[in-house]
């Protein structure tokens, strides 16, 4: 297929998602708005949703206890640092950072954030200057933050620490990232695993959201097979517990940084697991039209609930004398109510708000305001669950059938990468055009220890003057770089894409493998000065 042919699919795809998007946000603005603002649903639930909220991107919620490698692992996705990030055994991130793509690199403090409409915050507003203090946005030009956006949490407080105040409602404020997210990475250190009353209220935060849960065992190399089996039993345990559920949460078993792993009789299972937690999120700008579908049809029957339970309210009122006293007995039989409904209107139990919480909410409500049920209401509601909705399956499924010819983020498949790619994406070029792009051929930086490295090429039996995929594969792999990492220095290091790699490119890789096993980051893009001697006129060419 030709490049032309794919750019021309993936427009025709994203074409398709952006209508879903609008045919959603017009569902939502005419039928569902209207009863939701009749209802008060806002005033007692989560805020109504804006344009913001239709057009934003895919949103991943990382969040745990402190040191558990929050920021590390979203560094290792963006594999560059980001604005106001700390990295550090003690707590080191104390506010919720929304990480977005900008072409400034730069940071907005919180209260900006929250009346720009262009950004899904404005709703945040209610929680004060408390908490907006402690919120900021680093934008920076990234490729990955062009698909998705990450917001980094606070760690949760453990042991001694979890007496202190944070001045806000902190997991309200989690509840309401839950609630527009499209994925929650929640992670544990191997090392430490403390379940405190804080990390106890955080997961009550997520109730509800537990389908966007992925659960990571960090640091997993740091521990033997028999250590790591005992932690992994008592996480799984622990969260049972919490949870509440019969479903198993799924818990991804990884060490989710850029440095060398350690030598473990499990390295094999790390790898396998992070490829599969990595799939995962770079689904996410796949999935996003079926996910605010899904987001949509899950808050419309918590409205349909929601007008039940205040017109039932209402109209036990009285209409003269003992209105507190009624309202008070109201609330303490708000079980029986919802039975009640859930028989004569035939509203699934799952629809139902969380009763305590509804409870609390309802003791400083003015039930004399509440409205009563209106026909017209429920008969629109009924037909966006039943009708509305229906038609647009259709486009879902011509996405899904086409979501292939989507940009893939974060193309890490370590075997993916050696599959030969004739032709050069025009935003991967190794080399920049301009006077100073010539480079001489003694000016290589990697000739100087290439006698060293050719030794190590010879030894590996090259064809024809080539190493084959998979030899240079088993040889990368004796790094014990994480297999990502090893995927990007094999895109760096195969300059002509032909799937396999000459004495020189073998040379680059292996120069590139010792940078980063040093701790020095490696480039988005080839510079010119690590392209090799032979290849630079074949770039210019292409050029």
């Amino acid at each position: 297929m030709s490049s032309q042919e794919l750019t021309e699919k993936s427009s025709k795809t994203l074409e398709d998602v952006h209508v879903v998007t609008e045919e959603l946000r017009n569902l939502y603005y005419k039928r569902l708005l209207p009863i939701e603002k009749h209802y008060s649903f806002h005033h007692l639930h989560s805020p109504s949703f804006e344009d913001a909220d239709f057009d934003n991107k895919p949103m991943i919620l990382v969040m745990g206890q402190y040191s558990t490698g929050k920021t590390t692992f979203i560094k290792y996705l963006l594999e560059q640092d980001f604005p106001g990030s700390r990295v550090g055994p003690e707590p080191t991130t104390d506010c919720f950072t929304a990480i977005m793509h900008g072409e400034v690199e730069g940071i907005i403090p919180g209260n900006a954030l929250t009346v720009d409409p262009k950004k899904p915050f404005r709703k945040l507003n209610p929680f004060g200057n408390a908490f907006l203090n402690r919120f900021q946005c680093a934008q920076l030009p990234n490729q990955i933050l062009e698909s998705i956006s990450i917001i980094d949490t606070p760690g949760i407080l453990t042991g001694a620490k979890k007496k202190m105040s944070r001045g806000y409602d902190f997991p309200a404020v989690l509840r309401w990232f839950a609630e527009r997210v499209d994925r929650i990475i929640l992670l544990f250190d191997a090392h430490k695993l403390e379940f405190s009353d804080e990390l106890t209220r955080a997961f009550g935060a997520l109730r509800g959201n537990e389908d966007k849960l992925r659960v990571v065992l960090n640091k997993a190399d740091r521990v033997d097979s028999q250590q790591l089996m005992r932690v992994y039993g008592a996480l799984m345990w622990s969260l049972g517990r919490v949870f509440r559920t019969p479903e198993i949460l799924r818990v991804y078993i990884t060490s989710l940084w850029s440095e060398p792993r350690l030598l473990s009789d499990h390295c094999q299972l790390l790898e396998v697991e992070e490829e599969a937690l990595l799939t995962d999120i770079r689904n996410l700008p796949r999935n996003a039209a079926i996910r605010k579908l899904n987001d949509l049809v899950k808050r419309a029957r918590s409205v349909r609930a929601h007008a039940h339970i205040i017109s039932h309210l209402k109209q036990e009122m009285p209409t003269l004398f003992c209105k507190d006293s009624k309202k008070h007995s109201l609330i303490y039989d708000l079980p029986l109510i919802f039975s009640k409904i859930q028989q004569h209107h035939r509203v699934p139990a799952g629809d139902f708000p969380d009763c305590g919480k509804m409870q609390e909410k309802l003791m400083s409500q003015d039930f004399t305001k509440f409205k009563t049920l209106k026909s017209s209401y429920m008969a629109s509601l009924d037909k966006l669950l039943s009708t509305d909705i229906a038609k647009l399956m259709p486009l879902l499924h011509q996405q899904e059938v086409k979501k292939e010819f989507l940009p893939v983020m974060m193309d890490s498949d370590f075997l993916g990468t050696f599959k030969p790619v004739y032709k050069r994406d025009p935003f991967e070029d190794a080399t920049e055009s301009g006077e100073g792009s010539v480079v001489r051929v003694d000016e290589w930086v990697v000739a100087r220890d290439k006698p060293k490295y050719d030794e190590i090429f010879y030894n590996l039996c090259p064809n024809d003057g080539k190493l084959s995929s998979t030899k240079a594969k088993e040889w990368m792999v004796s790094s014990n770089l994480p297999h990502t990492v090893l995927g990007h220095i094999w895109k760096l290091s195969d300059v002509d894409c032909d799937g396999m790699l000459d004495d020189e490119e073998f040379a680059l890789a292996i120069y590139l493998i010792e940078g980063r096993v040093e701790g020095h980051r490696l480039p988005q893009e080839l510079p010119v000065h690590l392209v090799p001697p032979s290849k630079r006129l074949h770039q210019k060419l292409e050029l």
